[in-house]
């Protein structure tokens, strides 16, 4: 794959003076996706910073002001909405097909001009923890992958999210008892055997959006399997940490995804 998964890149108004920030349309599965790319306007070579969101349709879409954010840390930003979100085609299914998003942006960052050679990092909020997990098991030449607030059991999030079981029965295919193979699809813990980065766990105990069991599933299964993992739990904390928190919280991990080596 080359820089000609990228079809259209268009300035779009940047909220941090430091960074350049585009709308990008680019090639996955045959269809046009969307997403924002950011970068820092001093010339240079930078890491690459995969952002993973969470949500789906119009809920926890990509917002500008966080991917500058993490721009403004010294790397270069690739933030899919996934297809069929802001003018986007095809249909996201929740970690299904929707994954290949995930993998093409991986793709793009890593043919990017000025992102450094294997040094592509990976990050997942909420539902973005299972894209997260399975790019990382995708390319193994990930630098590191980050999990925050991360879905690692998605059969887990049909049981604790009431409110979304309706939409996951009908995007998804059925329930965990009726269609158990679909939610397993999904879920990453079955398949970190091949998983090769490391990791950073970094969720809020009292989080009803996405329990800290998540986490908890994730630790425990790549510690069995003897992966190299990192966690921050916050035991005071929900799924939104507060802002002075969150500025933290963003810095101390973006200085921990520039300190983990290559892993080929």
């Amino acid at each position: 794959m080359n820089q000609s998964l990228i079809v259209d890149k268009q300035p779009y108004p940047s909220p941090n003076p430091k960074v350049r920030l585009y709308l990008i349309t680019y090639l996955s599965d045959g269809y046009h996706v969307k997403g924002f790319l950011a970068e820092p306007r001093a010339a240079g070579e930078y890491d690459g910073f995969l952002y993973l969101r969470g949500g789906i349709k119009n809920v926890g879409m990509v917002r500008a002001a966080r991917i500058a954010q993490f721009a403004s840390e010294g790397f270069i930003v690739f933030a899919p909405f996934y297809r069929g979100n802001r003018g986007g085609e095809g249909n996201e299914d929740f970690g299904g097909d929707d994954r290949n998003d995930a993998f093409t942006g991986f793709e793009v960052l890593s043919n990017y001009p000025n992102v450094k050679q294997n040094r592509v990092h990976i990050f997942g909020f909420s539902r973005g923890g299972i894209m997260a997990l399975f790019t990382g098991i995708q390319f193994p030449q990930a630098a590191s992958v980050v999990t925050w607030g991360g879905v690692s059991d998605v059969a887990l999030t049909y049981v604790e999210r009431e409110d979304m079981r309706r939409m996951m029965k009908r995007v998804i295919g059925g329930t965990p008892k009726t269609a158990l193979e679909k939610y397993q699809h999904r879920t990453p813990l079955y398949e970190l055997e091949a998983l090769k980065p490391p990791v950073l766990i970094i969720h809020g105990e009292r989080d009803d959006n996405v329990s800290v069991e998540h986490a908890k599933r994730l630790e425990e299964r790549l510690i069995s399997l003897d992966k190299t993992v990192e966690t921050w739990y916050f035991s005071d904390l929900t799924h939104y940490f507060p802002p002075h928190i969150n500025r933290e919280i963003v810095h101390n991990l973006c200085n921990w995804m520039k300190n983990q080596g290559n892993n080929i």
